[in-house]
């Protein structure tokens, strides 16, 4: 088992003065098998109205108003959250499971294209190549394998609303692109998968201690059975260094902060995630 205290910050500054604005935060995880949030708080500054909830995916959700003018915005997330490396995955289903109908009406979510995850022809061919001879569960781990060795981590070159072909044009991203790619990949297979947020310990489990900076993070969950958690961009399975904030079918279902204000456009936004391995 891992503890991790996770700090997030946002803070947006603006040209001038807000004059009211309403937001919903997704910046709270929840309590799930192999994961338990130990405690957890969301402080926005300032701040009129809040109000939580569960969100269609099962999201913890924050939303909230501003009515004072401002001319700044800060939200801090901070949790306490146990963590354990989850256990294989039993037998996977067959390809003729996955084609039945009350799985892909059960799971049609899941496999329904968007238009960020939606694939271009030739990743639905390197798909299936990598998938040749496998069973589902081990050929949802060689799809997001091989896709991964395609496409080079860079920073910068694309948005979390870039559509996973753009990302596979230039054949470089960062984790939600990876991500992106490897939902749709799946899905081109019939396979279920979904898109998730977290926050990733980057250097594994880490020192007690020792306070880092984390990182915003996203990787996939495919069924095949049951749901199994890897992460494409690392290429490992999801273990005590992931802590889970949310999942939908693509980023547009889970993004940290979404909202609307009137006033004076946004001049800086900061973000921060600190992560201290407690135990």
């Amino acid at each position: 088992m891992t503890r991790l205290r996770v700090v997030h910050t946002s803070t947006f500054r603006y040209a001038g003065p807000v004059i009211a604005s309403y937001n919903e935060a997704r910046m709270t995880p929840v309590s799930q098998s192999g994961q338990t949030v130990v405690s957890t708080r969301l402080d926005v500054q300032p701040q009129t109205w809040s109000h939580d909830y569960r969100d269609y995916w099962g999201t913890a959700v924050t939303a909230f108003e501003v009515l004072a003018p401002h001319d700044a915005l800060v939200i801090t997330a901070e949790h306490v959250v146990d963590v354990v490396d989850r256990p294989p995955a039993r037998a996977s289903v067959s390809w003729d499971e996955l084609a039945d109908a009350e799985v892909r009406d059960r799971l049609a979510e899941f496999l329904a294209t968007t238009s960020t995850t939606e694939v271009p022809p030739d990743v639905v061919t390197l798909a299936r190549a990598a998938a040749d001879g496998l069973d589902p569960a081990a050929a949802a781990e060689a799809v997001c394998r091989a896709l991964r060795d395609e496409l080079e981590y860079i920073p910068g070159v694309t948005a979390v609303h870039t559509p996973a072909a753009e990302a596979w044009a230039a054949r470089a991203g960062v984790c939600q692109d990876v991500a992106h790619l490897a939902v749709g990949a799946l899905r081109a297979l019939g396979i279920p998968a979904r898109y998730v947020s977290g926050y990733l310990h980057p250097r594994g489990p880490g020192e007690v201690g020792e306070t880092v900076v984390g990182e915003s993070h996203a990787w996939v969950e495919w069924w095949v059975g049951e749901w199994v958690a890897f992460d494409p961009t690392n290429r490992i399975p999801v273990g005590s260094h992931h802590v889970v904030l949310a999942r939908g079918r693509s980023y547009d279902d889970v993004p940290p902060l979404r909202g609307i204000y009137a006033g004076a456009g946004t001049q800086e936004l900061q973000v921060e995630v600190r992560i201290t391995r407690e135990a």
